[in-house]
């Protein structure tokens, strides 16, 4: 039995993802951490920039994860002042989260180490590898 559960792992979709997941995040999140900025909080400061002021639960849907997740992941970012979250001007029992001018300043700076992460990445792996991954990935479907 604890070789065919070997096997199974081996041959896991999910498991593969995973450990490529956690092996390319921590790529990323060394090539910017000269910021403070792991690359998951990246995503975030990106969305909020290109989006403006969002709720919780837009950033939430934007960034795929779940309401908890995303709460989870701005406390971080709150606190070191770089996204406001305050009470929805239009609804005050929602909250919304909005890039803050320390959040800016910290986006310009992470940006040219985000570019030299994607540079090196695509040089190992290849552009046309690294394209194709991402449509691969971007196509993939689950019946959940």
């Amino acid at each position: 039995m604890e070789q065919a559960s070997r096997k199974g792992l081996g041959l896991c979709h999910c498991a593969a993802m995973r450990r490529a997941s956690r092996r390319i995040s921590q790529f990323y999140d060394d090539m910017l951490a000269p910021t403070g900025l792991r690359v998951g909080q990246y995503g975030i400061l990106v969305t909020l920039h290109e989006r403006g002021e969002v709720s919780v639960n837009e950033l939430a849907r934007l960034m795929e994860l779940d309401r908890t997740t995303t709460g989870k992941n701005l406390r971080p970012l709150e606190r070191d002042g770089l996204v406001r979250v305050a009470p929805s001007a239009s609804d005050g029992r929602s909250r919304t989260i909005m890039l803050t001018a320390e959040g800016l300043a910290a986006l310009e700076a992470a940006v040219p180490l985000w570019r030299e992460a994607q540079s090196r990445f695509e040089a190992i792996n290849g552009r046309e590898a690294t394209a194709a991954l991402r449509d691969t990935l971007a196509g993939l479907k689950v019946d959940a």
